[in-house]
């Protein structure tokens, strides 16, 4: 059966052609089919293009900007798209067979601007944890997450995952598009068109009837939240921020309050280590480690702000109201 609504999936992926294999497997079983679906690959070599011509009328496109630019994968992704409904899946997400179904239900209010599901993770008691404070963007300038909470019924979030969301067509046109701002571990870039949304007043839907299961692919570089995560996480936190909502929004003057008391907490944390820890290398270690974390928050911070002046100056020579 055909989806109510025109709809294209766009999946982006690097150097993981197996995750891809088995994230098509779930596609093409769906309840309702979607109109087409595009892989595009940022990979060095060909595997997973090999991959793809094993499954018809799935359309492959490249990305030659290689790893760290999965914003540009799904920008390459939506090009030219005609339907009316864009969705994004990641390659390590692999959909219930009811998920493009479900993720579309909640478009028959013509007032939704974009749908987000929910992703299984396999944690114990995920679907009751943070289930008030799903996709929130915070007064201090943080984000919620909890996108594998399931509420009783559908709510309005600020914000949506990335391996699980869909966005109208019409939308991301009006916007200017899908933006790459966020390179190394790519942290915000799925959060970028959310915000520039909330921003205009557009509403934000996260069902958590449409369902993936999240199983997390190896990483093209290094580990989840080692130092190159957090460093990028403070980065791009702060150019998502100043370049959505604005430099004078009240989210950003705030966000910068809140590294420095976060920062505080890590130095007073590595302080307590030396006072509470056992042993000459258990000390060293816990201020060593309170004293990187506190740096990299610093660090990637202060390179976030350089990088967001970059960016909205170059959007104001532009005409952008970025």
């Amino acid at each position: 059966m055909r989806a109510p609504l025109s709809t294209v999936v766009v999946i982006a992926t690097f150097q993981r052609p197996e995750y891809v294999e088995e994230c098509l497997a779930h596609l093409e079983r769906q309840t309702v089919s979607p109109d087409r679906i595009v892989v595009v690959d940022a990979s060095p070599n060909d595997l997973t293009h090999e991959v793809v011509t094993r499954h018809p009328g799935v359309e492959y496109r490249r990305n030659p900007l290689g790893v760290g630019h999965t914003a540009t994968s799904r920008a390459i992704g939506v090009e030219g798209a005609e339907e009316q409904i864009i969705a994004f899946i990641d390659d390590d997400a692999y959909a219930d067979a009811d998920w493009l179904e479900r993720l579309l239900e909640p478009y028959a209010d013509a007032g939704v601007a974009a749908v987000g599901g929910r992703a299984r993770n396999g944690q114990p008691d995920e679907e009751h944890d943070g289930i008030g404070q799903i996709g929130l963007l915070l007064p201090d300038g943080r984000l919620t997450g909890y996108f594998a909470a399931a509420p009783d019924r559908a709510v309005e979030v600020d914000h949506m995952l990335g391996a699980n969301m869909s966005v109208r067509a019409s939308v991301v046109r009006e916007l200017g598009g899908i933006r790459d701002f966020y390179p190394g571990t790519c942290l915000r870039e799925e959060t970028d068109i959310a915000l520039r949304m909330r921003r205009r007043g557009l509403r934000i839907v996260y069902t958590p009837f449409a369902v993936v299961e999240h199983v997390g692919g190896r990483y093209a570089r290094g580990r989840r939240f080692d130092s190159r995560y957090r460093y990028f996480g403070a980065r791009n936190h702060v150019v998502l921020l100043a370049t959505t909502l604005g430099w004078r929004d009240p989210h950003v003057r705030t966000y910068g309050r809140t590294v420095l008391r976060m920062t505080r907490r890590e130095v007073i944390a590595g302080l307590r280590a030396l006072k509470q820890r056992d042993g000459a290398r258990a000390k060293l270690r816990g201020l060593g480690g309170a004293v990187q974390r506190a740096s990299l928050d610093l660090v990637g911070t202060v390179a976030g702000v350089a990088a967001a002046l970059r960016a909205t100056s170059g959007s104001r020579r532009r005409g952008s109201p970025a």
